[in-house]
């Protein structure tokens, strides 16, 4: 069908004079002219699945809100969904401060009127560095997974050796971004962990330990919402090798569980999506990474630290770049590693959340996230047919239950609490076998005592 020509309010370029225009400024004929050289079996042929167009402002927003009213959002839905991304209580000044417009309009965190964001990205890192009792953090690279990666580089380069042992009980999706970031030149070896315990095996740690690893990665929360409880031998196992310790861990959990630091982590890194930033069909993320304030450490950061500096007048300070001249900014290829889009936008986000929140809240929420877990999960083991997987370990939020006993799936139990307007957990079936029919719950401040009876009560409904 020939294509109709018509002007979109919304696309200026859609004006037939403009269009022209800018045509002959590139010095092309037509627009299959100007798309020559992209290979005729890349191109779509047919007509796209769009409606008319919506010429008039009333019938598009008529149109967006159709669409997005066919989203049911953890807003309207009782959820418990975790793996990786938090529904958490969000303050309302942490939005409220993200959304000025010195903050919020970057590109890659840098506006074009800068109004205080080095030292707001100073003052996050600097309690960022409070909670987890070491000296230097970074400004947010893009989320946990890239942190966890570059951890691990950082932990080759120091060591000079090439080879890495990451835990079983981690996410697929983190162990493929891991596994591409590392590869060819990192070689990844995988840790068991106990069928009752749900924790690393030390004996199968201690046994692949040898001059070719660089590092032992392990997360604190675990994947499957387990508490490490021996984390200070697995560190010290890999420094027994030579090797040094890499710990992921949720920052929320400092409140209540000591810092990596404490148990002898080299590097810690992980993700700060729990500190005040909303779900957002996935996240907002940001990863940061942690260690001692020394040299060596510090010039194998690819990502930018801000720095309290003098000023060229005496007796002032500013806030700025350390160490730039490590970066790919000032290196180029050259670089520890490539610096791309920063995640500073949630760092100042983040920030404003440890402010409001202080030491003692941090306490406070870490022991409700604990309580509510064990209530959950204590009232859900006690429904016949459902057993709680690694009940005898401690948890933090998540906790895995297994429905092999009912004879149905973990997607049967899921789609069923759906009908019931419950976001029921992450099936882990298919991601971990040993584990079989088996979902992971989350909980966190957003519930109360009823929706946690709710969920139990609908369980007990839907296998029967």
């Amino acid at each position: 069908m020939p294509a109709k020509k018509i002007v979109y309010p919304y696309i200026p370029n859609s004006v037939p004079d403009v269009k022209e225009e800018m045509l002959r400024a590139v010095g092309a004929g037509s627009i299959e002219e100007f798309y020559a050289d992209i290979p005729a079996n890349l191109r779509f042929k047919g007509r796209l699945n769009l409606p008319e167009p919506l010429l008039s402002e009333a019938e598009l927003i008529r149109h967006v809100d159709g669409l997005l009213n066919k989203n049911r959002s953890t807003r309207e839905t009782l959820s418990f969904l975790g793996a990786g991304c938090y529904q958490h209580q969000v303050p309302a000044v942490c939005d409220e401060i993200n959304s000025r417009g010195e903050f919020l309009t970057a590109y890659a965190g840098d506006p074009y009127e800068d109004h205080g964001r080095f030292q707001a990205l100073f003052e996050y890192e600097s309690m960022m560095a409070e909670l987890l009792n070491m000296d230097v953090v970074n400004v947010p690279n893009y989320d946990g997974f890239q942190a966890s990666a570059t951890a691990l580089r950082m932990a080759a380069r120091l060591t000079g050796r090439n080879a890495v042992l990451l835990p079983d009980n981690m996410s697929a999706d983190k162990l493929s971004k891991v596994r591409e970031y590392l590869k060819p030149d990192v070689a990844i070896e995988r840790l068991p962990f106990g069928p009752r315990s749900g924790l690393l095996d030390l004996a199968s740690l201690r046994a692949k330990l040898d001059e070719r690893v660089a590092a032992v990665y392990f997360e604190n929360p675990t994947y499957l919402g387990l508490i490490e409880t021996r984390a200070d031998q697995v560190s010290a196992a890999a420094h027994a090798a030579g090797a040094l310790s890499v710990v992921s861990v949720d920052p929320l959990s400092l409140g209540v569980i000591r810092p990596p630091a404490e148990y002898g982590a080299d590097i810690v890194c992980g993700d700060i999506q729990t500190l005040g930033i909303h779900m957002h069909y996935g996240g907002g993320h940001g990863g940061f990474i942690a260690t001692i304030d020394d040299p060596k450490f510090v010039m194998e950061f690819p990502s930018r630290l801000f720095g309290v500096a003098p000023t060229a007048v005496k007796g002032e300070y500013g806030f700025g770049d350390v160490a730039y001249e490590r970066t790919s900014f000032a290196l180029r290829e050259e670089g520890k590693e490539w610096v791309g889009t920063a995640a500073a936008l949630w760092g100042i986000t983040a920030g404003v959340y440890l402010a409001l929140m202080g030491p003692r809240g941090m306490v406070d929420i870490g022991e409700g996230l604990m309580q509510r877990c064990r209530y959950a999960m204590k009232k859900i083991a006690a429904i016949p047919g459902l057993k709680a997987t690694f009940a005898d370990t401690p948890h933090f939020t998540e906790f895995v239950i297994n429905f092999d006993d009912t004879g149905k799936t973990a997607a049967q139990i899921n789609q069923a609490l759906l009908e019931r307007d419950i976001f029921g957990g992450k099936d882990l079936s298919s991601e971990f076998p040993s584990l079989e029919q088996s979902i992971l719950f989350c909980v966190s401040e957003v519930h109360t005592r009823s929706d946690l009876d709710r969920l139990a009560a609908a369980l007990e409904e839907v296998t029967r």
